[in-house]
């Protein structure tokens, strides 16, 4: 008895951690007006991974549309965006969640910013591409952690 006691214990604590660390569907993110107000990891993002994301061509791709000036070393900053450079003081890390997620629920479904996790792709996808997001969870979160970086000069 005190066997099982201890095994159905360890169960619950072991399954509310798992719960803890996993990581929200895309299905299941949850908007509040123009923020996400929940991590989608419960994990805390990691700047020097989301930078890497967000210059990485095959992932974020940011700078296609993008300039950063911290990147600078980077090549070819795009001017369809607007500059990240202060971000983190323009927007909060929920609202800068939310239009990584899906730039297209905070703003207008004609812009060309992707949604970054989220399986609203539009038309026409790519078969091999259905059921799958550009960024996991965790880069969101460490994108979003790097953004929160980009604060204007003082």
């Amino acid at each position: 008895m005190h066997r099982f006691f201890v095994c159905a214990v360890m169960a619950g604590v072991l399954g509310s951690q798992v719960a803890i660390a996993s990581d929200i569907a895309p299905t299941d993110v949850k908007f509040e007006d123009t923020s996400i107000g929940q991590s989608l990891t419960g994990v805390p993002g990691n700047p020097e991974e989301g930078a890497k994301v967000l210059a990485n061509r095959g992932l974020g791709n940011c700078l296609a549309c993008h300039a950063v000036t911290p990147l600078e070393s980077e090549q070819f900053h795009g001017n369809v965006g607007p500059s990240l450079d202060g971000v983190a003081d323009r927007w909060s890390a929920e609202e800068l969640r939310a239009i990584v997620v899906n730039a297209k629920h905070i703003f207008t479904e004609q812009t060309v910013m992707p949604a970054f996790y989220s399986l609203d792709y539009g038309i026409n996808p790519r078969k091999d591409l259905e059921g799958k997001t550009i960024l996991t969870a965790q880069q969101v979160e460490d994108v979003v952690a790097y953004l929160g970086t980009l604060k204007e000069p003082e």
